[in-house]
């Protein structure tokens, strides 16, 4: 969803040329007007009774985050989403503006997206007050009623609330004429939604600005004697440890708050498969088995002891990983003139030292982060080696090596020269369809197969391997 910070941000939709110009022809048009948090409500309820996905791209968070988010939406409810990095927070937070209707009306030209029936801004009331039903109308998408901040140590109040404008106090007006303030991003997003990331870390002082937004409604610009009652919804997130630090945020602000929601990695490696697919922008094929590993493999990350657990493993891991294994495979296919660039197995040892900058270990482990990610890529190797293939004859992948015969792979091996050395395999057509390959796969996906059930041999102590060169030797 894209961000907005206010109408005079250029409108990334255009109404038709049917819907009501002025206040006359709306009012004619029966056209009657909804708070943001009644659009919601409404339009919650009207996915929820027909079955319609309400968060669509969320996933793994059916039975335990959406039940409270939509119990917080239907109330009303301003609320926090809590959860550690990667799990989907900001995701979920951009998701609830398209539950905002799809158009509304607002006075045209006004700034902070006025109401035509019941205008806020001394502009808009004075125009009203002289135009009346000839109020010139225009209207607003959804997409450009969501507003996102992140919270920074130099956000001021100027940047939420307002300011005075030193631009127009030098055009002529007064300092105590309310049309020179310049309005911070939560009125522009009035009567839309207002999304604040990492909400502790913004300056406790700067926190104490929110709090007639959240409780009275309404906007206080420094001396100002002016009352701006807001129409809009506001969400934050936070992670846990800063949550719940003494004064990270004030009191008095989370009490403002309907709710806080707790977030939370997905528990199920089917979800995690799913998110992989859905994220990754790959540029080769990635097979299901390897998404498995990738997705066994944050799971231990996010349960090993060697890994700061206060920090998390976030989504971005594995998403990052997955793009990785398929950028190998793509350069093996440029560099070796491999006609069917699909990753193997021995695409995700060079990629995951890259990867390391996105996890914190723990401090007793500092020189070991590349064997513990070795490790647990070994651990995840082997569990979906026997979850996939657990049972299947594979004696046609063992018989040659007890003659001492040895195969090479490697990320410059092309699958037709992996291929090459095993001939015909008995069983290859089981592994394939084990593995969520059809009958007409390519040589990249076969030959991935093939690569992931002889590291399946290996690490279940069937058969030897050496890296050789900088090439891993099956058998031998």
């Amino acid at each position: 969803m894209s961000q907005s910070t206010g109408s005079n941000q250029a409108p990334a939709h255009t109404p038709s040329a049917e819907r009501p110009r002025t206040l006359g022809q709306l009012k004619a048009a029966g056209h009657s007007t909804r708070t943001v948090k009644e659009e919601i409500r409404g339009n919650l309820l009207d996915r929820l009774r027909s079955g319609e996905q309400a968060f669509p791209g969320i996933v793994g968070f059916d039975g335990s985050v959406l039940p409270e988010l939509e119990a917080a939406l239907l109330a009303g409810h301003d609320f926090v989403l809590l959860g550690e990095r990667g799990q989907g927070k900001t995701r979920l937070m951009r998701t609830v503006g398209g539950l905002l209707d799809e158009w509304i009306p607002v006075v045209e030209g006004c700034e902070i997206n006025d109401d035509p029936y019941d205008p806020i801004c001394v502009r808009c009331r004075r125009l009203a007050a002289e135009v009346g039903d000839d109020l010139p109308i225009g209207w607003l998408h959804r997409e450009d009623r969501y507003t996102e901040k992140l919270a920074t140590p130099d956000t001021s109040v100027g940047d939420l609330i307002g300011d005075v404008d030193p631009v127009k106090v030098a055009e002529g007006r007064t300092l105590g004429d309310p049309e020179t303030i310049h309005y911070g991003l939560v009125p522009r997003t009035n009567r839309g939604l207002f999304g604040l990331n990492e909400l502790p870390d913004l300056a406790e002082r700067i926190q104490v600005a929110l709090f007639n937004v959240l409780e009275e409604r309404d906007i206080q610009v420094r001396g100002y004697s002016i009352r701006m009652p807001l129409d809009l919804m506001l969400v934050a997130t936070a992670n846990p440890e800063d949550y719940t630090n003494r004064g990270r945020i004030i009191t008095p602000l989370k009490d403002r708050f309907g709710g806080e929601i707790r977030t939370h990695y997905l528990t199920e490696v089917a979800d995690e498969i799913g998110l992989l697919r859905q994220e990754s922008a790959v540029v080769a094929e990635v097979g299901t088995h390897l998404l498995e590993v990738v997705a066994r493999m944050t799971r231990g990350l996010r349960e090993s002891s060697s890994v700061d657990q206060r920090s998390g493993v976030s989504a971005r891991f594995a998403i990052a990983a997955v793009e990785g294994i398929a950028a190998s495979a793509l350069r093996r296919s440029a560099r070796t003139g491999d006609a069917d660039p699909v990753a193997r197995i021995c695409d995700l040892p060079p990629v995951l030292p890259t990867l390391l900058g996105k996890i914190e270990f723990e401090m007793g482990e500092e020189g070991r982060e590349a064997a513990v990610l070795d490790h647990l890529l070994k651990m995840a190797v082997a569990e979906t080696f026997r979850e996939r293939l657990g049972g299947l004859d594979l004696s046609g992948f063992t018989a040659p090596f007890a003659d001492g015969t040895v195969v090479e792979t490697g990320d410059l091996v092309t699958a037709e020269e992996l291929l090459g050395q095993f001939g015909t395999v008995p069983g290859l057509a089981r592994v394939l369809e084990r593995l969520d390959s059809s009958d007409a796969a390519n040589r990249g996906e076969v030959a991935a197969a093939v690569e992931f059930v002889l590291e399946g041999l290996y690490l279940t102590r069937r058969i030897e391997k050496d890296i050789v060169d900088g090439r891993t030797v099956y058998g031998g």
